[in-house]
């Protein structure tokens, strides 16, 4: 849930960092069918979703659903039967949420669930014992408001976007208080078993991070926990990518100073055709490397740049670093598109059993303008279809693209305050990855609002090889 604000001119274009022309990667991809999880009225988006690691069968969908005080779950314990229902919604434990769900499980079968309030004043988190089955409320990690704060009221809320995950024996999760003087903060937890969550830890700041927003966390091996965003967050661009890495995690050193990766010519609020009255962020994201291969301790970061600036032509790229974020790689492109249109709102997600990395993204390469698959309304580059791609070689290559989704969306036609929302969800376990996407081309045809209406939750079972 970002408010929309006027972009504000932040200077000239910027020429991005280096990309690397990698060969491409062998890794095969096999996408199973499309699979509507919502098929319910209204609009819904932003998603979340989570893969059982003791179960791989066990999946879990959230999202946001429009006009909210409730929250949209889908969950399968099969990977065959799923149970679509509301959540959050004044009915069960989790009170009334606004919006912006993230979850994980770990590696004991929880699953962990954070949220904002139906205010979009408290940061929660809730716990699944059953593979979210049922829910219990766990903790406010975070109680913001917008008194005495002039800067919460102009962002429409007090905090935003939090992000959860998991990972060596914790949970984590981060959030932005949209303040001047609040840095971007992170929250942990231990966890000893199935249910047993210990206490979390008093609210930690990243150092230098006070302009900073719409970013990921990630787990190391050893516990070590990363924190990223961007800067600049009122504009269109360009902005400053950065890092800050708590060393011990729960221990007592906190995080240190921030660490410039990347610029990108994607700011906090870019209008980009496909998406143009919601925008889009550089949404970069995490994954480390705890699977215990040859590339263990790894950290990856995905970033979403646009060149040249303000020509809708964005793109994806990953980095990666072995130093726990002191030097990057150079950037590898992960979209093999030869156009010049957008991808956009990537989600990036590493399989621990393996150490294989995926990416998920709306993609408008296919939108030409001329009709037929890709084009709903024959203007180029405003409708989006889902694609994705695999990197078996540690992120030195990635696969061929292919299209996830059976058909083409049009946010404009949904009327949704987020459009396609603000981000999207992906997980990977044991050689399988389930992205989730807003998708309104109903290609499965029960779509209760009908074609080119609103968006319902799609995924789809994506087998690497």
């Amino acid at each position: 849930m970002r408010s929309i604000i006027l972009a504000v001119s932040a200077g000239l274009a910027l020429v991005p960092a280096l990309a690397t022309a990698a060969p491409l990667g062998t890794a095969h991809l096999s996408v199973g069918p499309n699979i509507n999880v919502s098929h319910m009225p209204g609009n819904q988006a932003e998603t979340t979703v989570a893969v059982n690691p003791t179960n791989p069968n066990n999946v879990v969908i959230v999202s946001n659903v429009q006009f909210g005080n409730r929250l949209f779950e889908g969950f399968t314990l099969d990977g065959v039967h799923w149970t679509s229902r509301q959540i959050a919604d004044g009915t069960d434990s989790l009170g009334f949420a606004c919006c912006d769900p993230s979850a994980a499980f770990d590696e004991f079968g929880n699953l962990f669930l954070t949220y904002l309030d139906s205010k979009a004043h408290d940061v929660q988190v809730a716990l699944s014992t059953d593979g979210g089955a049922s829910f219990r409320f766990l903790k406010t990690v975070e109680q913001a408001n917008t008194q005495g704060n002039p800067e919460a009221n102009k962002w429409g809320a007090p905090v935003d976007q939090p992000t959860l995950t998991t990972g060596h024996g914790s949970v984590w999760v981060t959030w932005k208080i949209f303040s001047s003087t609040k840095p971007v903060q992170a929250s942990g937890a231990p966890v000893l078993g199935l249910g047993q969550v210990g206490d979390f830890i008093a609210p930690e700041d990243a150092p230098g991070s006070k302009a900073g927003s719409f970013g990921d966390i990630a787990i190391g091996p050893t516990g070590q926990v990363m924190i990223t965003y961007q800067d600049n967050i009122p504009s269109q661009g360009p902005s400053n990518i950065f890092v800050n890495v708590d060393p011990d995690g729960l221990g007592a050193v906190g995080f240190g100073p921030a660490i410039k990766v990347d610029v990108t010519n994607v700011g906090g609020f870019d209008f980009i055709t496909p998406q143009a009255s919601r925008s889009v962020d550089a949404e970069t994201g995490l994954a480390y490397d705890r699977s215990g291969g040859p590339h263990n301790g790894r950290v990856y970061l995905v970033v979403t740049d646009e060149f040249p600036d303000e020509s809708n032509n964005t793109d994806l790229y990953v980095r990666f670093s072995d130093d726990g974020g002191q030097t990057w790689s150079p950037r590898v492109k992960v979209n093999d598109d030869r156009t010049v249109n957008a991808q956009f709102n990537p989600r990036m997600s590493l399989d621990e059993t393996t150490g294989n990395l995926a990416v998920s993204f709306y993609d408008s390469r296919n939108d030409l303008g001329r009709g037929g698959p890709g084009d709903t309304d024959g203007i180029p580059n405003d409708d989006a279809q889902f694609f994705a791609a695999a990197s078996t070689d540690g992120g030195v290559s990635f696969s061929r693209n292919v299209q996830v989704s059976a058909g083409t969306s049009n946010a404009a036609d949904a009327h949704n305050g987020v459009e396609f929302g603000d981000y999207s969800g992906m997980a990977f376990t044991h050689g399988v990855f389930y992205p989730a996407w807003a998708d309104n081309s109903n290609s499965t045809v029960d779509n209760p609002d009908g074609t080119l209406a609103k968006l319902d939750v799609y995924t789809a079972k994506i087998t690497v090889s």
